[in-house]
């Protein structure tokens, strides 16, 4: 047996992860954000750090959106670059009003979900 083949299966045997599009890692990282949240809303009562955090990360996603959305080489139409700015100013808001315990992160899973439909090209027109 030669202890070349072996080694040289190991090497090159091994499969690479596919390349991922810009949209199916945007799409991850507001799955991500939206599980948390919502996991974490049901047990704010006790563990309401873990909820604080869960928000503020959500919050952080949607900064970077709105960042990458009002540059003026983003090659989203006008309107849609709009709209989610606007979404963005909307989760900041709504995200205080959650963490002062006068809103729940229900309308800001709805906001995430909306725009992974998007992102997956079905029907998330907002």
């Amino acid at each position: 047996m030669n202890i070349a083949t072996p080694i040289a299966r190991a090497a090159y045997g091994q499969r690479e992860a596919p390349v991922r599009t810009a949209r199916a890692q945007e799409y991850d990282l507001l799955a991500r954000c939206t599980q948390k949240m919502a996991m974490a809303w049901t047990k704010r009562k006790e563990d309401f750090p873990l909820l604080a955090t869960a928000v503020h990360e959500n919050l952080q996603l949607w900064s970077a959106l709105a960042i990458d959305v009002a540059d003026q080489g983003n090659g989203l139409p006008a309107p849609l670059r709009a709209q989610l700015f606007y979404l963005y100013e909307f989760t900041a808001t709504h995200s205080r009003a959650v963490l002062a315990n006068r809103a729940s992160v229900e309308v800001l899973v709805d906001i995430n979900k909306a725009v992974m439909r998007g992102l997956r090209g079905d029907g998330g027109d907002l």
